[in-house]
């Protein structure tokens, strides 16, 4: 177990700072401190080992997202406000995995691609509830719900390209900023 996520994080590192394309498993092997012969031990192929990172991602995201949504009282506004709040967290903590996940999409095929689309989808869809049911229960006039939705990816997107821990603005801010930010976009007041 340990030797494969050692693996797993290997990856994360030099495809996040080499690319997917650029990153051999022979390289991957080496950073680990194993004989590429010994990595077939544990996966098959690089594909595979892009898949369940992307995969494994798409999985935390949705998991955690429908946790959240369970442990969450209140209304559709403290639903929204918590699963934004998670987003933004996920992408800020998870950089690396998700600049992978967005940057080399592209290198997936067949069923791999197939089924982190399909997560992806899963993902979008929850977020469009959580819009729908707000605007629901509030009255907010919403312009268009998908590009609400792609709003909220997109900045989850964002602060992962630029949140740095040891920054000057602190994670609770930063998510409350976001969060006030998207309440604002739906017409809806943050501090309802």
């Amino acid at each position: 177990m340990r030797t494969n996520a050692a693996i797993r994080e290997a990856a994360v590192r030099l495809f996040y700072a080499h690319g997917y394309e650029a990153t051999s498993l022979r390289t991957i092997a080496s950073d680990v401190g194993i004989q590429v012969g010994s990595l077939y031990n544990h996966i098959s192929s690089k594909e595979e080992l892009l898949a369940e990172i992307m995969l494994s991602v798409m999985d935390e995201l949705l998991d955690s997202a429908n946790a959240v949504l369970d442990g969450t009282e209140g209304g559709a506004v403290d639903r929204f406000k918590a699963v934004v709040d998670f987003h933004i967290r996920y992408h800020a903590e998870h950089a690396r995995e998700v600049f992978i996940g967005n940057s080399e999409l592209r290198s997936l095929g067949g069923d791999d691609l197939e089924k982190v689309l399909a997560k992806r989808v899963e993902y979008e869809q929850l977020l469009r509830k959580l819009v729908k049911d707000l605007e629901k229960e509030t009255g907010a006039d919403i312009l268009d719900v998908k590009l609400q939705v792609y709003s909220i990816l997109a900045q989850g997107a964002h602060v992962s390209s630029w949140y740095k821990s040891r920054g000057p603005k602190s994670l609770d801010d930063t998510v409350s900023t976001y969060i006030a930010m998207a309440l604002r976009q739906l017409g809806v007041d943050p501090n309802s």
